[in-house]
This record gives C-alpha cells, sequence and structure tokens, in this order.
C-alpha cells in the first residue's frame, strides 16, 4: 500500500521559489516607484524596463512555486 507523504525536497523547492517571488513582489513596484519619481532623468526607462520585468518575474514565479508545492503533495512528477 503506498503512504501518501509529502516529497520534502521538491517542497522546499517550491518554497525557495516563493521566497524569491516574495523578494521580487517587493523590488519591481519599488524600482518601478524611483522610475516614476523622476520621469526626466536619464534613468527613466531602463528603471521602468527593469520594474515591470521584475513585476511580471514576480508573477510567474509565484504561480511556479505554488505548483511545485502542489505536485510535492500530490505525487504528480
Amino acid at each position: 500500500m503506498e503512504e501518501n507523504r509529502t516529497d520534502k525536497q521538491i517542497l522546499f523547492k517550491g518554497i525557495k521559489t516563493l521566497v524569491f517571488a516574495a523578494l521580487s513582489l517587493f523590488m519591481g513596484p519599488i524600482l518601478l516607484s524611483f522610475a516614476f519619481s523622476k520621469p526626466d532623468d536619464k534613468l527613466y526607462y531602463p528603471l521602468l524596463i527593469v520594474g515591470c520585468a521584475i513585476s511580471a518575474l514576480a508573477v510567474v514565479m509565484l504561480f511556479k512555486g505554488i505548483k511545485t508545492i502542489m505536485n510535492s503533495m500530490f505525487k504528480k512528477k
């Protein structure tokens, strides 16, 4: 009979992904606020592009981390 146990290695991988997503969820809007505070500065467009990219990456990493954690609990590999 198969035991229903969580795969701890995959679980920790998912938690690590969620930690990086949480850091990105804070870093992206901070960079965007820096960009919007000085639109005449020469770093406006680079900060805007990097802030948008980090924010989008945070959302993708958030879903990927949750999916990895669910896979560790329900044994889908």
